[in-house]
Protein backbone atom coordinates (compact mmCIF):
# COMPACT_ATOMS: atom_id res chain seq x y z
CA UNK A 1 0.00 0.00 0.00
CA UNK A 2 2.82 2.38 0.91
CA UNK A 3 4.50 1.76 -2.45
CA UNK A 4 1.26 2.50 -4.28
CA UNK A 5 0.79 5.75 -2.35
CA UNK A 6 4.38 6.77 -3.14
CA UNK A 7 3.81 6.12 -6.86
CA UNK A 8 0.55 8.10 -6.79
CA UNK A 9 2.27 10.96 -5.00
CA UNK A 10 5.17 10.95 -7.48
CA UNK A 11 2.70 11.06 -10.39
CA UNK A 12 0.82 13.92 -8.72
CA UNK A 13 4.06 15.84 -8.28
CA UNK A 14 5.02 15.35 -11.94
CA UNK A 15 1.60 16.61 -13.01
CA UNK A 16 1.80 19.66 -10.76
CA UNK A 17 5.29 20.49 -12.03
CA UNK A 18 4.18 20.28 -15.65
CA UNK A 19 1.00 22.29 -15.16
CA UNK A 20 2.65 25.01 -13.07
CA UNK A 21 5.33 25.55 -15.68
CA UNK A 22 2.85 25.51 -18.57
CA UNK A 23 0.63 28.04 -16.81
CA UNK A 24 3.34 30.36 -15.64
CA UNK A 25 4.35 31.76 -19.00
CA UNK A 26 5.99 35.14 -18.55
CA UNK A 27 5.07 35.45 -14.86
CA UNK A 28 7.88 35.00 -12.36
CA UNK A 29 7.50 31.63 -10.66
CA UNK A 30 7.65 32.96 -7.11
CA UNK A 31 4.93 35.52 -7.97
CA UNK A 32 2.76 33.05 -9.84
CA UNK A 33 2.69 30.66 -6.89
CA UNK A 34 -0.04 32.81 -5.32
CA UNK A 35 -2.32 32.10 -8.29
CA UNK A 36 -1.68 28.35 -8.34
CA UNK A 37 -1.95 28.03 -4.55
CA UNK A 38 -4.99 30.33 -4.48
CA UNK A 39 -6.79 28.25 -7.10
CA UNK A 40 -5.89 25.07 -5.22
CA UNK A 41 -7.31 26.60 -2.04
CA UNK A 42 -10.49 27.71 -3.83
CA UNK A 43 -11.05 24.19 -5.13
CA UNK A 44 -10.34 22.66 -1.72
CA UNK A 45 -12.76 24.79 0.31
CA UNK A 46 -15.43 24.32 -2.36
CA UNK A 47 -15.16 20.53 -2.27
CA UNK A 48 -14.71 20.48 1.49
CA UNK A 49 -17.86 22.55 2.06
CA UNK A 50 -19.94 20.62 -0.47
CA UNK A 51 -18.85 17.28 1.01
CA UNK A 52 -19.66 18.50 4.53
CA UNK A 53 -23.18 19.70 3.56
CA UNK A 54 -23.89 16.59 1.48
CA UNK A 55 -22.93 14.41 4.43
CA UNK A 56 -25.17 16.41 6.79
CA UNK A 57 -28.22 16.11 4.54
CA UNK A 58 -27.67 12.47 3.69
CA UNK A 59 -27.37 11.62 7.38
CA UNK A 60 -30.71 13.37 7.82
CA UNK A 61 -32.30 11.05 5.25
CA UNK A 62 -31.94 12.83 1.88
CA UNK A 63 -29.73 10.28 0.11
CA UNK A 64 -29.78 12.14 -3.22
CA UNK A 65 -28.84 15.57 -1.86
CA UNK A 66 -26.24 17.39 -3.97
CA UNK A 67 -25.28 20.84 -2.71
CA UNK A 68 -23.62 21.80 -6.01
CA UNK A 69 -26.98 21.37 -7.81
CA UNK A 70 -28.96 23.39 -5.24
CA UNK A 71 -30.25 26.86 -6.12
CA UNK A 72 -28.58 29.80 -4.40
CA UNK A 73 -31.94 30.82 -2.94
CA UNK A 74 -32.47 27.47 -1.25
CA UNK A 75 -28.84 27.34 -0.12
CA UNK A 76 -29.18 30.65 1.75
CA UNK A 77 -31.33 28.92 4.36
CA UNK A 78 -28.34 27.06 5.78
CA UNK A 79 -25.82 29.91 5.68
CA UNK A 80 -25.65 30.91 9.37
CA UNK A 81 -25.32 27.40 10.77
CA UNK A 82 -22.67 26.46 8.19
CA UNK A 83 -20.57 29.56 8.92
CA UNK A 84 -20.64 28.66 12.62
CA UNK A 85 -19.34 25.19 11.81
CA UNK A 86 -16.95 25.79 8.91
CA UNK A 87 -16.09 29.47 9.30
CA UNK A 88 -17.17 30.49 5.77
CA UNK A 89 -19.89 29.97 3.16
CA UNK A 90 -19.97 29.47 -0.60
CA UNK A 91 -23.19 29.55 -2.60
CA UNK A 92 -23.64 26.64 -5.05
CA UNK A 93 -23.19 28.89 -8.10
CA UNK A 94 -19.86 30.07 -6.67
CA UNK A 95 -18.37 26.61 -6.06
CA UNK A 96 -15.13 25.91 -7.91
CA UNK A 97 -16.65 23.17 -10.07
CA UNK A 98 -19.56 25.35 -11.20
CA UNK A 99 -17.42 28.42 -11.93
CA UNK A 100 -14.93 26.24 -13.80
CA UNK A 101 -17.72 24.67 -15.90
CA UNK A 102 -18.87 28.11 -17.06
CA UNK A 103 -15.38 29.64 -17.34
CA UNK A 104 -14.79 29.29 -21.09
CA UNK A 105 -18.06 31.04 -21.92
CA UNK A 106 -17.76 33.69 -19.19
CA UNK A 107 -16.48 36.87 -20.85
CA UNK A 108 -16.30 38.46 -17.39
CA UNK A 109 -14.52 35.60 -15.64
CA UNK A 110 -12.15 37.97 -13.85
CA UNK A 111 -15.11 39.86 -12.35
CA UNK A 112 -16.85 36.61 -11.50
CA UNK A 113 -13.86 35.35 -9.55
CA UNK A 114 -13.36 38.73 -7.87
CA UNK A 115 -16.96 38.68 -6.64
CA UNK A 116 -16.77 35.04 -5.58
CA UNK A 117 -13.63 35.62 -3.51
CA UNK A 118 -15.08 38.76 -1.96
CA UNK A 119 -18.26 36.87 -1.07
CA UNK A 120 -16.35 33.99 0.54
CA UNK A 121 -14.35 36.37 2.72
CA UNK A 122 -17.46 38.45 3.42
CA UNK A 123 -19.38 35.40 4.63
CA UNK A 124 -17.28 35.46 7.80
CA UNK A 125 -17.75 39.15 8.57
CA UNK A 126 -18.96 39.71 12.11
CA UNK A 127 -18.31 36.10 13.15
CA UNK A 128 -15.60 34.37 15.18
CA UNK A 129 -13.90 33.17 12.02
CA UNK A 130 -13.51 36.62 10.45
CA UNK A 131 -9.79 37.03 11.40
CA UNK A 132 -9.02 33.61 9.92
CA UNK A 133 -10.85 34.22 6.62
CA UNK A 134 -10.22 37.91 5.97
CA UNK A 135 -7.79 38.59 3.11
CA UNK A 136 -7.20 34.97 2.12
CA UNK A 137 -7.64 35.82 -1.58
CA UNK A 138 -5.91 39.20 -1.34
CA UNK A 139 -2.93 38.09 -3.44
CA UNK A 140 -5.11 36.44 -6.10
CA UNK A 141 -5.32 39.61 -8.20
CA UNK A 142 -7.58 38.73 -11.14
CA UNK A 143 -6.98 42.15 -12.73
CA UNK A 144 -3.18 42.11 -12.57
CA UNK A 145 -1.20 42.87 -15.72
CA UNK A 146 0.95 39.91 -14.73
CA UNK A 147 -1.86 37.71 -16.04
CA UNK A 148 -2.13 39.60 -19.32
CA UNK A 149 -2.29 43.06 -20.83
CA UNK A 150 -6.02 42.84 -21.65
CA UNK A 151 -9.11 41.40 -19.98
CA UNK A 152 -9.36 38.75 -22.69
CA UNK A 153 -5.76 37.63 -22.16
CA UNK A 154 -6.18 37.62 -18.38
CA UNK A 155 -9.34 35.55 -18.65
CA UNK A 156 -7.61 33.13 -21.00
CA UNK A 157 -4.95 32.56 -18.36
CA UNK A 158 -7.58 32.22 -15.61
CA UNK A 159 -9.48 29.60 -17.64
CA UNK A 160 -6.30 27.56 -18.05
CA UNK A 161 -5.58 27.93 -14.34
CA UNK A 162 -9.03 26.70 -13.25
CA UNK A 163 -8.95 23.78 -15.68
CA UNK A 164 -5.43 22.76 -14.69
CA UNK A 165 -6.16 22.83 -10.96
CA UNK A 166 -9.52 21.14 -11.56
CA UNK A 167 -7.83 18.31 -13.45
CA UNK A 168 -5.37 17.49 -10.67
CA UNK A 169 -6.10 13.98 -9.31
CA UNK A 170 -6.93 15.11 -5.78
CA UNK A 171 -10.15 13.17 -5.22
CA UNK A 172 -10.51 9.44 -4.75
CA UNK A 173 -14.15 8.47 -4.78
CA UNK A 174 -15.18 10.89 -2.08
CA UNK A 175 -13.90 13.62 0.21
CA UNK A 176 -12.12 11.68 2.93
CA UNK A 177 -8.84 11.67 4.81
CA UNK A 178 -7.00 10.55 1.71
CA UNK A 179 -8.27 13.54 -0.25
CA UNK A 180 -7.28 15.93 2.51
CA UNK A 181 -3.82 14.39 2.53
CA UNK A 182 -3.56 14.84 -1.23
CA UNK A 183 -4.54 18.51 -1.10
CA UNK A 184 -2.08 19.16 1.70
CA UNK A 185 0.63 17.23 -0.09
CA UNK A 186 0.00 19.15 -3.31
CA UNK A 187 0.36 22.41 -1.39
CA UNK A 188 3.60 21.30 0.27
CA UNK A 189 5.02 20.19 -3.07
CA UNK A 190 4.10 23.48 -4.72
CA UNK A 191 5.72 25.44 -1.89
CA UNK A 192 8.86 23.34 -2.15
CA UNK A 193 8.90 23.62 -5.93
CA UNK A 194 8.60 27.40 -5.91
CA UNK A 195 11.04 27.78 -3.01
CA UNK A 196 13.69 25.71 -4.78
CA UNK A 197 13.35 27.88 -7.88
CA UNK A 198 13.10 31.20 -6.08
CA UNK A 199 16.72 31.57 -5.04
CA UNK A 200 17.34 33.43 -1.84
CA UNK A 201 13.72 34.42 -1.21
CA UNK A 202 12.52 30.84 -1.12
CA UNK A 203 14.26 29.93 2.12
CA UNK A 204 12.38 32.66 3.94
CA UNK A 205 9.05 30.99 3.27
CA UNK A 206 9.60 27.27 3.42
CA UNK A 207 11.32 24.79 5.73
CA UNK A 208 11.89 21.36 4.11
CA UNK A 209 9.46 18.75 5.41
CA UNK A 210 12.14 16.44 6.82
CA UNK A 211 13.60 19.29 8.90
CA UNK A 212 10.12 20.30 10.07
CA UNK A 213 9.40 16.74 11.17
CA UNK A 214 12.70 16.49 13.05
CA UNK A 215 11.99 19.71 14.97
CA UNK A 216 8.48 18.55 15.86
CA UNK A 217 9.69 15.14 17.05
CA UNK A 218 12.36 16.77 19.21
CA UNK A 219 9.80 18.98 20.97
CA UNK A 220 7.33 16.15 21.63
CA UNK A 221 9.87 13.44 22.51
CA UNK A 222 8.29 11.18 25.12
CA UNK A 223 4.82 12.70 24.65
CA UNK A 224 1.73 11.53 22.80
CA UNK A 225 -0.08 14.88 22.88
CA UNK A 226 0.50 18.57 23.66
CA UNK A 227 -1.74 21.47 24.56
CA UNK A 228 -0.69 24.15 22.05
CA UNK A 229 2.07 24.54 19.48
CA UNK A 230 3.62 27.85 18.45
CA UNK A 231 5.95 29.36 15.85
CA UNK A 232 6.84 33.08 16.19
CA UNK A 233 8.04 33.30 12.57
CA UNK A 234 5.70 30.76 11.03
CA UNK A 235 6.17 31.44 7.30
CA UNK A 236 3.84 29.22 5.29
CA UNK A 237 3.07 27.08 8.36
CA UNK A 238 4.94 23.91 7.44
CA UNK A 239 6.64 23.72 10.85
CA UNK A 240 3.36 24.04 12.75
CA UNK A 241 1.60 21.49 10.58
CA UNK A 242 4.36 18.95 11.13
CA UNK A 243 2.76 18.37 14.55
CA UNK A 244 -0.43 17.23 12.84
CA UNK A 245 1.66 14.65 10.95
CA UNK A 246 3.71 13.57 13.97
CA UNK A 247 0.93 13.49 16.60
CA UNK A 248 -2.37 13.87 14.70
CA UNK A 249 -4.78 16.84 14.68
CA UNK A 250 -6.65 15.73 17.78
CA UNK A 251 -3.40 15.33 19.74
CA UNK A 252 -2.76 19.08 19.58
CA UNK A 253 -5.57 19.83 22.00
CA UNK A 254 -5.86 23.62 21.85
CA UNK A 255 -4.51 24.25 18.40
CA UNK A 256 -1.84 25.90 16.29
CA UNK A 257 -0.53 29.42 16.96
CA UNK A 258 1.86 31.53 14.92
CA UNK A 259 2.84 34.98 13.73
CA UNK A 260 4.26 36.12 10.39
CA UNK A 261 5.48 39.56 9.34
CA UNK A 262 5.17 39.09 5.56
CA UNK A 263 1.56 39.65 4.44
CA UNK A 264 1.65 37.28 1.46
CA UNK A 265 3.23 34.51 3.52
CA UNK A 266 0.76 35.14 6.35
CA UNK A 267 -2.06 34.52 3.87
CA UNK A 268 -0.33 31.39 2.57
CA UNK A 269 -0.01 30.07 6.12
CA UNK A 270 -3.75 30.40 6.80
CA UNK A 271 -4.50 28.78 3.43
CA UNK A 272 -2.15 25.95 4.40
CA UNK A 273 -4.10 25.39 7.63
CA UNK A 274 -7.36 24.97 5.72
CA UNK A 275 -5.74 22.74 3.09
CA UNK A 276 -4.60 20.43 5.89
CA UNK A 277 -8.17 20.41 7.24
CA UNK A 278 -7.41 22.39 10.38
CA UNK A 279 -10.70 24.10 11.22
CA UNK A 280 -10.66 27.84 11.92
CA UNK A 281 -11.30 27.20 15.63
CA UNK A 282 -8.05 25.24 15.90
CA UNK A 283 -5.60 27.84 14.58
CA UNK A 284 -4.68 31.43 15.36
CA UNK A 285 -2.22 32.94 12.89
CA UNK A 286 -1.40 36.62 13.36
CA UNK A 287 0.16 39.19 11.06
CA UNK A 288 2.88 41.44 12.44
CA UNK A 289 6.37 41.79 13.92
CA UNK A 290 6.70 39.23 16.71
CA UNK A 291 9.70 40.90 18.34
CA UNK A 292 8.13 44.36 18.55
CA UNK A 293 4.41 43.58 18.65
CA UNK A 294 3.75 39.95 19.65
CA UNK A 295 0.16 38.87 19.11
CA UNK A 296 -0.29 35.98 21.54
CA UNK A 297 0.29 37.35 25.04
CA UNK A 298 -3.05 35.88 26.11
CA UNK A 299 -2.25 32.44 24.72
CA UNK A 300 1.23 31.73 26.10
CA UNK A 301 2.84 29.64 27.51
CA UNK A 302 3.20 26.96 24.85
CA UNK A 303 4.19 23.36 25.46
CA UNK A 304 5.91 22.94 22.09
CA UNK A 305 7.60 25.71 20.10
CA UNK A 306 9.36 25.30 16.77
CA UNK A 307 10.84 27.99 14.58
CA UNK A 308 13.14 28.72 11.67
CA UNK A 309 13.36 32.51 12.12
CA UNK A 310 15.00 34.69 9.45
CA UNK A 311 18.78 34.74 9.75
CA UNK A 312 20.55 37.86 11.00
CA UNK A 313 17.81 40.35 10.21
CA UNK A 314 17.79 43.87 11.60
CA UNK A 315 15.52 44.86 14.48
CA UNK A 316 15.14 47.86 16.81
CA UNK A 317 17.37 46.45 19.54
CA UNK A 318 18.78 49.08 21.89
CA UNK A 319 17.50 51.86 19.61
CA UNK A 320 14.13 51.19 21.25
CA UNK A 321 14.48 52.05 24.98
CA UNK A 322 11.37 50.05 25.83
CA UNK A 323 12.80 46.71 24.76
CA UNK A 324 15.42 46.35 27.52
CA UNK A 325 12.52 46.36 30.02
CA UNK A 326 10.42 43.95 27.98
CA UNK A 327 9.93 40.83 30.16
CA UNK A 328 10.98 38.65 27.23
CA UNK A 329 14.42 40.26 26.83
CA UNK A 330 15.17 41.87 30.20
CA UNK A 331 16.38 38.73 32.03
CA UNK A 332 19.54 38.52 29.89
CA UNK A 333 20.44 42.12 30.78
CA UNK A 334 21.34 42.85 27.17
CA UNK A 335 19.58 42.98 23.81
CA UNK A 336 20.58 41.10 20.67
CA UNK A 337 22.53 43.34 18.26
CA UNK A 338 20.47 45.58 16.00
CA UNK A 339 21.94 43.86 12.94
CA UNK A 340 21.38 40.32 14.24
CA UNK A 341 17.98 39.54 15.77
CA UNK A 342 18.60 35.76 15.95
CA UNK A 343 18.92 35.49 19.73
CA UNK A 344 16.08 37.99 20.25
CA UNK A 345 13.83 35.28 18.80
CA UNK A 346 15.42 32.74 21.14
CA UNK A 347 14.72 34.94 24.18
CA UNK A 348 11.14 35.54 23.04
CA UNK A 349 10.63 31.80 22.59
CA UNK A 350 12.12 30.98 25.99
CA UNK A 351 9.83 33.46 27.73
CA UNK A 352 6.74 31.92 26.13
CA UNK A 353 7.82 28.31 26.70
CA UNK A 354 5.85 26.30 29.26
CA UNK A 355 7.72 24.99 32.32
CA UNK A 356 7.39 21.43 31.01
CA UNK A 357 7.79 22.41 27.36
CA UNK A 358 10.48 22.11 24.70
CA UNK A 359 11.52 24.54 21.97
CA UNK A 360 13.59 23.69 18.88
CA UNK A 361 14.99 26.62 16.89
CA UNK A 362 16.95 26.56 13.64
CA UNK A 363 19.82 29.00 14.02
CA UNK A 364 22.57 30.53 11.91
CA UNK A 365 25.94 29.12 13.13
CA UNK A 366 27.32 32.52 14.12
CA UNK A 367 25.00 32.75 17.15
CA UNK A 368 26.91 29.84 18.71
CA UNK A 369 30.24 31.61 19.03
CA UNK A 370 30.04 35.35 18.27
CA UNK A 371 31.21 37.70 21.03
CA UNK A 372 29.59 40.83 22.43
CA UNK A 373 25.90 40.94 23.29
CA UNK A 374 25.29 37.48 21.83
CA UNK A 375 27.93 35.97 24.14
CA UNK A 376 26.18 37.58 27.12
CA UNK A 377 22.83 36.13 26.04
CA UNK A 378 24.42 32.68 25.69
CA UNK A 379 25.89 33.13 29.18
CA UNK A 380 22.40 33.81 30.53
CA UNK A 381 21.02 30.73 28.78
CA UNK A 382 23.83 28.42 29.94
CA UNK A 383 24.12 29.74 33.51
CA UNK A 384 20.39 29.25 33.97
CA UNK A 385 20.51 25.79 32.40
CA UNK A 386 18.02 26.54 29.61
CA UNK A 387 20.01 25.04 26.72
CA UNK A 388 19.15 21.36 26.47
CA UNK A 389 20.97 20.51 23.25
CA UNK A 390 22.78 21.97 20.25
CA UNK A 391 22.58 19.95 17.05
CA UNK A 392 24.83 20.62 14.06
CA UNK A 393 22.95 20.00 10.81
CA UNK A 394 24.45 19.11 7.42
CA UNK A 395 25.11 21.85 4.85
CA UNK A 396 22.83 22.66 1.92
CA UNK A 397 19.53 21.53 3.48
CA UNK A 398 17.62 24.78 3.05
CA UNK A 399 16.50 26.59 -0.08
CA UNK A 400 18.39 29.81 -0.71
CA UNK A 401 21.48 28.94 1.36
CA UNK A 402 24.09 26.18 1.40
CA UNK A 403 25.33 27.04 4.91
CA UNK A 404 25.26 24.32 7.57
CA UNK A 405 22.73 25.51 10.16
CA UNK A 406 22.12 24.18 13.65
CA UNK A 407 19.26 23.53 16.08
CA UNK A 408 19.21 24.96 19.60
CA UNK A 409 16.87 23.08 21.93
CA UNK A 410 15.59 25.00 24.95
CA UNK A 411 13.96 23.63 28.12
CA UNK A 412 13.06 25.16 31.47
CA UNK A 413 13.03 21.84 33.33
CA UNK A 414 16.07 19.60 32.88
CA UNK A 415 17.33 16.56 34.78
CA UNK A 416 20.99 17.59 34.62
CA UNK A 417 23.15 20.71 34.53
CA UNK A 418 24.73 19.93 31.18
CA UNK A 419 24.25 20.53 27.46
CA UNK A 420 24.14 17.81 24.83
CA UNK A 421 26.08 18.43 21.61
CA UNK A 422 25.25 16.37 18.51
CA UNK A 423 27.29 16.53 15.32
CA UNK A 424 24.92 15.46 12.53
CA UNK A 425 26.92 17.25 9.86
CA UNK A 426 27.48 14.04 7.90
CA UNK A 427 23.95 12.68 8.29
CA UNK A 428 22.51 13.41 4.86
CA UNK A 429 21.78 12.05 1.42
CA UNK A 430 22.08 14.00 -1.82
CA UNK A 431 18.71 14.44 -3.53
CA UNK A 432 18.70 16.50 -6.72
CA UNK A 433 20.60 19.71 -6.07
CA UNK A 434 20.09 19.71 -2.28
CA UNK A 435 20.98 17.56 0.71
CA UNK A 436 18.21 15.89 2.66
CA UNK A 437 17.77 14.20 6.04
CA UNK A 438 16.66 10.66 5.27
CA UNK A 439 14.52 8.79 7.86
CA UNK A 440 17.58 6.90 9.15
CA UNK A 441 19.46 10.17 9.69
CA UNK A 442 16.55 11.75 11.56
CA UNK A 443 16.19 8.66 13.72
CA UNK A 444 19.87 8.63 14.65
CA UNK A 445 19.64 12.26 15.75
CA UNK A 446 16.47 11.58 17.77
CA UNK A 447 17.99 8.51 19.40
CA UNK A 448 21.03 10.50 20.50
CA UNK A 449 18.81 13.33 21.73
CA UNK A 450 16.65 11.06 23.87
CA UNK A 451 19.50 8.84 25.17
CA UNK A 452 21.57 11.90 26.18
CA UNK A 453 24.81 9.94 26.33
CA UNK A 454 28.26 10.25 24.77
CA UNK A 455 28.67 8.65 21.35
CA UNK A 456 32.19 8.83 19.90
CA UNK A 457 32.47 11.42 17.13
CA UNK A 458 28.69 12.06 17.22
CA UNK A 459 27.34 13.16 20.62
CA UNK A 460 28.78 14.49 23.84
CA UNK A 461 27.19 15.62 27.09
CA UNK A 462 29.15 18.60 28.44
CA UNK A 463 28.86 20.08 31.90
CA UNK A 464 27.77 23.71 31.79
CA UNK A 465 30.77 24.71 33.93
CA UNK A 466 33.05 23.52 31.13
CA UNK A 467 31.09 25.60 28.64
CA UNK A 468 31.52 28.63 30.88
CA UNK A 469 35.28 28.04 30.97
CA UNK A 470 35.21 27.97 27.17
CA UNK A 471 33.76 31.48 26.99
CA UNK A 472 30.19 30.24 26.51
CA UNK A 473 31.03 29.03 23.04
CA UNK A 474 28.35 26.46 22.17
CA UNK A 475 29.62 25.50 18.74
CA UNK A 476 29.30 21.72 18.33
CA UNK A 477 32.78 21.40 16.81
CA UNK A 478 34.26 22.72 20.06
CA UNK A 479 33.03 19.67 21.98
CA UNK A 480 32.50 16.74 19.58
CA UNK A 481 35.74 15.43 18.14
CA UNK A 482 35.68 14.72 14.44
CA UNK A 483 36.36 11.15 13.40
CA UNK A 484 39.87 10.70 12.00
CA UNK A 485 39.25 9.57 8.43
CA UNK A 486 42.91 9.60 7.46
CA UNK A 487 44.26 6.28 6.23
CA UNK A 488 47.11 4.70 8.22
CA UNK A 489 50.25 4.21 6.16
CA UNK A 490 53.00 1.60 6.78
CA UNK A 491 56.12 3.69 6.12
CA UNK A 492 58.46 0.65 5.93
CA UNK A 493 56.29 -1.09 3.35
CA UNK A 494 55.88 2.18 1.44
CA UNK A 495 59.67 2.66 1.29
CA UNK A 496 60.10 -0.89 -0.02
CA UNK A 497 57.46 -0.20 -2.67
CA UNK A 498 59.13 3.07 -3.68
CA UNK A 499 62.53 1.36 -3.91
CA UNK A 500 61.02 -1.26 -6.20
CA UNK A 501 59.50 1.43 -8.42
CA UNK A 502 62.83 3.25 -8.64
CA UNK A 503 64.64 0.01 -9.52
CA UNK A 504 62.12 -0.73 -12.29
CA UNK A 505 62.52 2.82 -13.61
CA UNK A 506 66.33 2.32 -13.78
CA UNK A 507 65.94 -0.97 -15.69
CA UNK A 508 63.44 0.58 -18.11
CA UNK A 509 65.68 3.58 -18.72
CA UNK A 510 68.69 1.24 -19.40
CA UNK A 511 66.57 -0.75 -21.86
CA UNK A 512 65.41 2.41 -23.62
CA UNK A 513 68.99 3.70 -23.83
CA UNK A 514 70.11 0.41 -25.40
CA UNK A 515 67.33 0.59 -28.01
CA UNK A 516 68.23 4.19 -28.84
CA UNK A 517 71.91 3.24 -29.21
CA UNK A 518 71.03 0.38 -31.61
CA UNK A 519 68.86 2.70 -33.71
CA UNK A 520 71.61 5.31 -33.88
CA UNK A 521 74.13 2.61 -34.92
CA UNK A 522 71.91 1.42 -37.77
CA UNK A 523 71.38 4.99 -38.92
CA UNK A 524 75.14 5.57 -39.07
Amino acid sequence: MSGTRDLERAELHRTIWRLANELRGSIDGWDFKTYVLGALFYRFISENLAAYLNDQERRAGDSDFDYAALSDEDAELGRDETVREKGFYILPSALFANVRRRARTDANLNETLFNVFRAIEGSANGTESEPDIRGLFEDFDVNSNKLGTSVAKRNEKLVKLLEAIGDLPLTNGGFDGNTIDLFGDAYEYLMQMYASNAGKSGGEYYTPQEVSELLARITVAGKTEVNKVYDPACGSGSLLLSFAKVLGHDRVRQGFFGQEINLTTYNLCRINMFLHDVNYEKFDIAHGDTLIDPAHWDDEPFEAIVSNPPYSIRWDGDANPLLINDPRFAPAGVLAPKSKADLAFAMHILHWLAVDGTAAIVEFPGVLYRSGAEQKIRQYLIDNNFVDAVIQLPPDLFFGTSIATCIIVLKKSKRDNATLFIDAGTQFARLGNKNTLAPAHRQRILDAFTMREDVPHFARLVDNADIAENGYNISVSSYVEQADTRQAVDITALNVEIAGIVERQVRLREAIDAIVADLEGEAA
